[in-house]
């Protein structure tokens, strides 16, 4: 909607007071649309393909003229709003993803309209960070923390690595911000440096361990027990023959709730390892370190509080919208030498626009950052932290509901504990052959997502296909879970011919 004022220069604003009178109606529209789209949800499939017309629309070539603010916006009503991944709808399970709010919505559109640059300077959205963080870390047992807001789990943990790598191998004389992970001529010999965390961590480990240059080799895989929980003995053993090997132990990673079971490791056992070997401790807590909010869940993340760093997301069992997650640093000075930077253009002064630095930019790698914090801070003043904690009971208790109907049932399997919010099941009634229940499982899944029933996901556990039902919704209801266990049924038995 580029407009030419009187004076000829061009503008991304509307050019005159009528101009502005037709965007505000416009922009009415987009909020009654959204707001029209978000209460009808149940209503709506929870998931549909898109034609072959809508697909093959999105091959144009860019426009050199443009077509205008409302002839956009239906081209995003027609080919765009209706075909979603389906994260909003209530019977939503695949991923662990957020499924947004109103209220959300509406801040993003006020931290958007604002358009404020958070790598600090001397302004309210500052101030609304720090309080979120200050929040947040008081929240989760590791007040005076140092954190940041960044986009998702995988940043928050690979910051949270980077630190890790950054203060345990100063300690061994090697500064990684100069040299790197190389070795340098004039530089001190060492050892590969090395990492720990189990077969169930989160794949931004490897993409951590790649960035950081210390390589998929220097991630050391622990096996688990039979409740997907990271081995503390065999965690024990690997550190001795690895130090005996040569190499040097930097980090050990909890993981609370794993992506593929929802299982915690004994995060209390590994914060005394790591006292004992003198090593970094993160907690990977991408949607269960939220658990610690509540009395009643606390216990299955039990040693959280004692983490050296924790990543975690507040767009998944915070339910904001994409994207709000959080690193946070016990020990603020150790997170400010990991990244901090100077440049004479960005040097602090004592009044002005830039007096209080920029604290942000030198807690990780970004220097432009957007105003993540405002929907986190206008949520949890307006529904509070009483409500939040009562939704991940909720949650919780849905999900032992879904556990219960599958363990009642001669034709479903439960394939591993659901200790959290993650159930893992299949159908597998008898008379149909093990060899068959893979791609019958794969089957049923692919028909509950086409069909619009529910969209859980799917994993292997042991070399058996799982539906996967990840619940980290907050418009589920117990009727979704039996809609989709229902599901399982019907097409389960529509497909094997079982009665």
């Amino acid at each position: 909607m580029t407009s030419t004022p009187n004076d000829g220069e061009l503008t991304l604003d509307p050019g005159d007071a009528d101009g502005w009178d037709a965007f505000r109606g416009l922009a009415h529209r987009m909020v009654d649309d959204m707001i029209g789209h978000l209460s009808t949800l149940r209503e709506q499939p929870a998931w549909r393909e898109m034609p072959s017309a809508v697909r093959s629309s999105f091959g144009d070539d860019a426009p050199r003229a443009g077509i205008g603010a409302a002839a956009a916006y239906e081209r995003f009503v027609r080919d765009v709003l209706p075909y979603p991944n389906g994260n909003l709808h209530p019977r939503f399970f695949g991923w662990v993803q957020g499924n947004g709010t109103p209220l959300g919505m509406m801040a993003e559109m006020l931290a958007a309209g604002l358009d404020a640059h958070l790598a600090g300077f001397n302004q309210a959205p500052a101030l609304v960070e720090h309080q979120v963080l200050r929040w947040l870390a008081g929240l989760l047992g590791m007040p005076g923390a140092s954190g940041l807001l960044v986009s998702g789990g995988t940043m928050a943990s690979t910051l949270g690595l980077a630190v890790a790598r950054f203060a345990k191998a100063r300690e061994l004389g090697i500064d990684t911000r100069v040299d790197g992970m190389q070795r340098w001529p004039d530089g001190p010999a060492h050892g590969p440096l090395v990492f720990y965390g189990s077969r169930e961590t989160h794949g931004w480990a490897r993409k951590a361990a790649e960035l950081l240059g210390i390589g998929d080799r220097g991630f050391r895989r622990v096996p688990v027990d039979s409740e997907y929980r990271v081995d503390v003995a065999a965690l024990s053993a690997m550190l001795a023959e690895d130090r005996a090997a040569g190499l040097i132990p930097f980090c050990v990673i909890g993981t609370a709730g794993t992506v593929n079971t929802g299982a915690s490791d004994d995060l209390a056992a590994l914060a005394d390892l790591c006292a004992r070997e003198r090593l970094w401790f993160h907690v990977d807590g991408a949607f269960g370190a939220l658990a610690y909010l509540s009395d009643a869940l606390r216990p299955q993340v039990a040693g959280l509080a004692r983490a050296d760093s924790l990543g975690f997301d507040l767009h998944k069992w915070g339910y904001l919208p994409f994207e709000c997650a959080c690193v946070l640093v016990r020990d603020p000075a150790v997170h400010r030498d990991a990244f901090a930077t100077t440049a004479s253009y960005l040097a602090e002064t004592r009044r002005g626009v830039i007096a209080g630095g920029l604290p942000f930019a030198d807690r990780g790698i970004e220097l432009t950052r957007g105003f993540k914090a405002l929907k986190a801070w206008m949520s949890l003043q307006a529904d509070g932290l009483d409500k939040l904690v009562a939704l991940i009971e909720q949650n919780v208790a849905q999900t032992r509901h879904l556990v219960a109907r599958v363990q009642a049932s001669d034709e479903l399997e439960l394939l591993a504990p659901a200790p959290l919010n993650v159930a893992c099941f299949r159908f597998a009634p008898r008379g149909v052959p093990e060899k068959d229940l893979n791609p019958l499982n794969e089957e049923i899944l692919l028909q509950l997502q086409e069909r619009g029933i529910a969209v859980p996901s799917g994993t292997t556990l042991g070399g058996r296909f799982a539906i996967r039902v990840a619940n980290t919704n907050h418009r589920a209801r117990r009727e979704d879970l039996d809609a989709l266990v229902d599901g399982v049924l019907a097409i389960g038995r529509e497909l094997s011919g079982a009665p």
